[in-house]
């Protein structure tokens, strides 16, 4: 187990926001890859030589220049740019590539090994996962794949439930909430309330893989 990973879970999963926790776990892991890579890890040989291999997606790019230091990634550009010139051959490999994606995907994986193993060694655990709002479906998914992977078939089948059973509630409760944000378009349902429906689309597409 790996301390680092089993304090960001748990003050994820201690949080009140209505977000789900490997989303904001994410965007965690995403913005310190990309401050390091702006910044000090910039300079550092054995990191320069994975960014020229890799390059970055287009996502990652656009945030990198959103964030304004335009010298960082230029020089990073300069020696991506220059090993790209003498690996031609490499070109479509490097076209489905990402330092920052490969690295955040890294550490997520080890997210939810660890998030397995606090379910199995802490019993407060298993609350904080039932007291959450959602898990998106995508965040979903490999939760419970990674349940299947780390738990006995025995311990198995009360995590499933459990989570199975929180996404289900918000999944249930959303498809009521578009359902009624689209009746509110008929002028039948004009004067009736909005109930939770006024944000469903926004909710629905961060839930959706």
């Amino acid at each position: 187990m790996e301390k680092i990973y089993t304090i960001m879970i748990n003050e994820a999963f201690e949080d009140d926001e209505p977000i789900c926790p490997f989303c904001k776990i994410y965007k965690k892991l995403e913005n310190n890859e990309l401050e390091l890579i702006l910044g000090a890890s910039m300079m550092e040989p054995d990191v320069r030589i994975k960014t020229n291999e890799l390059g970055f997606c287009d996502n990652h790019y656009s945030i990198m220049y959103s964030r304004g230091n335009r010298l960082s990634l230029a020089l990073i550009l300069e020696s991506h740019l220059e090993y790209i010139r003498t690996h031609l051959n490499k070109l479509e490999k490097i076209e489905t590539t990402c330092y920052v994606c490969e690295r955040v995907e890294y550490n997520l994986t080890k997210v939810f090994e660890n998030a397995i193993y606090l379910f199995e060694a802490d019993p407060d655990f298993t609350h904080k996962i039932d007291r959450q709002k959602y898990f998106c479906l995508h965040h979903f998914r490999r939760f419970i794949e990674s349940g299947r992977l780390h738990l006995n078939k025995k311990k198995f089948p009360a995590f499933d439930k459990i989570v199975t059973g929180v996404t289900l509630k918000y999944f249930d409760a959303l498809r009521d909430d578009v359902s009624w944000f689209c009746k509110k378009f008929d002028y039948r349902y004009e004067n009736e309330p909005w109930y939770n429906a006024k944000d469903a689309v926004e909710r629905a597409l961060k839930f959706l893989p």
